[in-house]
């Protein structure tokens, strides 16, 4: 009987994803913005009426979780990683991981491996406080995992993009500044029939409402396959790639 061995290249990449994710779940501000918030935000928003979730006689919990989890995702794969990658490119630690033989392609898999594994341990945080909190979701799961995988690379290129092109200090306000107002106005936790109408038709063409909203339909509603917020992410993933591929700057 053979056994098929993992390419080294796949396993350095591997080592490296798993040495993010190490860093990341030892930085208490980080731990704070992808796991406390969303579980505290899911607890109070779930239980009480403090922010309004629109006339609907789905139970309340049901509404607010797809909205906690694309929170979840968007601290994860747009600010912690914008953050994260703006100081190790001020420290230097890109440019040198980039020249070892895990090279600067590896670095970029390695990176999207911890951020998924991240936004995986989220989910096992969230789902089941969330079904503890009393929440029935409605539609194929399938659906609304490819929903996050999407809002994954849509806010991951646009965090890679945004630390490429800042100081790190300047990455840090604004990561932080754009995740504050995208939770307040972007239709990420709010849905979107609550807003008022400009502002919700401009959050629906931004990646958080379009994850918010889709999850939304897709948990709450039961849609198979919200297309048009897919299609959104999609090209907000495929903008961000273009933008992080034209102007990151390694050093």
């Amino acid at each position: 009987m053979t056994t098929t061995a993992i390419p080294p290249r796949a396993a350095t990449i591997a080592r490296q994803a798993a040495f993010d994710l190490r860093l990341v779940l030892r930085n208490g501000e980080q731990i704070l913005l992808t796991l406390l918030l969303p579980v505290v935000l899911l607890v109070g928003l779930g239980r009480t009426s403090v922010v309004s979730v629109g006339e609907t006689d789905a139970p309340r919990i049901d509404v607010v979780v797809p909205g906690i989890i694309a929170l979840a995702v968007m601290s994860t794969a747009f600010t912690s990683l914008a953050i994260s990658t703006g100081f190790d490119r001020r420290s230097g630690v890109l440019k040198f991981l980039g020249a070892t033989p895990l090279m600067r392609s590896g670095l970029l898999w390695s990176r999207v491996a911890a951020v998924l594994a991240m936004v995986g341990l989220q989910m096992l945080v969230i789902v089941p406080l969330a079904l503890l909190l009393g929440w029935s979701p409605n539609g194929p799961l399938i659906a609304a995992a490819a929903l996050v995988v999407l809002g994954v690379a849509a806010f991951g290129a646009l965090g890679v993009a945004l630390a490429g092109v800042l100081r790190a200090e300047a990455t840090l306000a604004a990561a932080n500044g754009i995740y504050l107002l995208l939770l307040l106005g972007g239709g990420v936790v709010v849905p979107l029939d609550v807003m008022p109408a400009p502002l919700a038709a401009a959050a629906a063409l931004l990646p958080s409402g379009a994850l918010g909203e889709g999850l939304r339909l897709v948990l709450l509603d039961g849609t198979a396959m919200p297309w048009s917020q897919a299609a959104v992410l999609t090209a907000w993933a495929a903008l961000g790639a273009v933008l992080a591929s034209r102007t990151f700057r390694w050093e």
